[in-house]
């Protein structure tokens, strides 16, 4: 199988920092090997540090283009709920061709910002009157189509949401887009998942939307039949967002919605449980103990004002974690990185919190830990850079000012806290070349699509 060769002089490794890093990729976007302290010979060279890309393992596409719009006070005591009400007058708005233009776009800033991997939690599935398209799959064909023309990694997640509220509350006018019973949501998951069988760059899962859109019965039987069509597929889920959430969890089942889940399903390695902002310290202890990721997206809950994630007591207990953009008020995991150090500082009034006993550096160690976390939550063999693993990476400008000087773990330090300039020059996914010298490569035509889309729709 012919190798492509790559040469990096510095490489950030899983055991850390190497130097001279001969790097071997098949046609497969496999690393087939991989050396230290090496000589470069006819390989091509990198042209700076090389990083494992950053998986975003939560992203409603869509709302890229909403990003901004709903920052007006006028609901009285604004909140999440009121966002989201704001959201869904958005979602009446668009077509099949304005999501794949804004994903598209969406996409390329993803890669441009140094993540290499997505998992679409992809809950807008039939026309504006809530009608099923004439291809019931046909709104997970343009996230599909979108991705390939940015050439990112996908992990498809259709969401089913059933409900508008805990103990089967009827969903309202606005969530009519979203909505399947088993069979009509299955219907979507096999249509993708055959035509995603064998694609490199293409993984499938679920995401059972909320305990408050999906009720127990349904629940256990979309699982079931998850394991029989495609077992060890990702699972994702929102859960314990806002304080409203939990009490109203409490008040129909008498447990909190972290609690729920770990003691009503097999919440494992594949699962994500998105946000989990609310817990108790029994709770945080137990979701750790499970495997499963916790998926934290900092600019977004800082946005909605959800509350702080208490991320010292779940990563001091091992929890595994990572990051994605959500809403995409943000797309940078940066800035994600950032706010999640930034968020712990304020909450427990002291400074470098989340780093490893042994490695005082938080960012290199946010960005290893996130990585690896979000390359599970998406199924993906991606987040470090290794043998068998995706050739997913991110070249650093080492002539950026932000980080003038620095080296090893400094680096990372520096693109994370120093400051707001993009530090990402290039960036390969699967082994292909997609951003260079901070451009995509179809930069241009993709964001003219999205222009064209957003002044058509208004």
């Amino acid at each position: 199988m012919k190798m492509n060769r790559l040469f990096a002089e510095h490489a950030f490794l899983p055991e850390g920092w190497a130097e001279r890093v001969l790097i071997e990729i098949g046609a497969d976007g496999l690393i087939g090997n991989l050396a230290a302290d090496s000589e470069p010979g006819d390989a091509e060279r990198t042209s700076g540090p090389v990083i494992p890309a950053m998986p975003n393992l939560h992203s409603h596409a869509f709302q890229r283009a909403m990003a901004g719009r709903a920052e007006r006070s006028g609901w009285g005591e604004d909140s999440f709920w009121s966002w989201r009400q704001v959201m869904y007058g958005f979602v009446g708005k668009l077509d099949p061709d304005a999501l794949e233009a804004i994903t598209a776009q969406l996409y390329v800033e993803m890669l441009k910002a140094g993540y290499g991997s997505v998992a679409e939690f992809h809950y807008l599935h039939h026309d504006p009157e809530g009608r099923p398209y004439a291809d019931p799959a046909e709104m997970s064909w343009r996230i599909l189509a979108a991705a390939r023309a940015a050439g990112i990694a996908l992990t498809h997640l259709p969401v089913l949401y059933a409900t508008g509220g805990f103990g089967g509350v009827p969903a309202g006018s606005g969530q009519r887009r979203f909505l399947n019973d088993a069979d009509g949501f299955f219907q979507i998951v096999e249509r993708v998942a055959d035509a995603a069988r064998g694609a490199p760059d293409v993984r499938v899962g679920i995401a059972p939307h909320s305990l408050r859109a999906v009720p127990p019965e349904l629940l256990s039987e979309v699982m079931v039949r998850l394991d029989k069509l495609l077992p060890g597929a990702p699972v994702h889920t929102h859960i314990a967002e806002q304080v409203k959430e939990v009490e109203e969890c409490v008040a129909w089942s008498g447990k909190r919605p972290v609690e729920w889940l770990l003691d009503h399903a097999v919440v494992d390695e594949r699962w994500c449980l998105v946000h989990a902002t609310h817990m108790t310290e029994a709770e945080t202890k137990a979701l750790a103990r499970s495997g499963a990721v916790a998926g934290l997206c900092p600019t977004t809950e800082a946005n909605l004002g959800d509350g702080f994630f208490p991320a010292v007591a779940y990563l001091g207990a091992g929890g595994r974690f990572g990051i994605g953009s959500d809403s995409h008020i943000s797309v940078s995991p940066l800035e994600e990185l950032r706010w999640l150090e930034y968020g712990q500082r304020l909450l427990h009034r002291r400074r470098n919190l989340l780093h490893a006993p042994e490695d005082g550096s938080v960012g290199a160690h946010l960005w290893r830990r996130s990585a690896e976390g979000g390359a599970q939550a998406l199924g993906f063999e991606t987040g470090r850079i290794a043998d068998g693993c995706r050739a997913d990476f991110v070249v650093l400008d080492a002539d950026a000012p932000t980080l003038a000087g620095m080296s090893g773990d400094e680096l990372i330090d520096g693109a994370v806290f120093a400051g707001n300039m993009n530090p990402v020059r290039d960036v390969m996914v699967g082994g292909r070349w997609v951003v260079r010298e901070g451009r995509h490569v179809r930069e241009a035509e993709i964001e003219a699509r999205y222009r064209a889309a957003l002044a058509r729709i208004g």
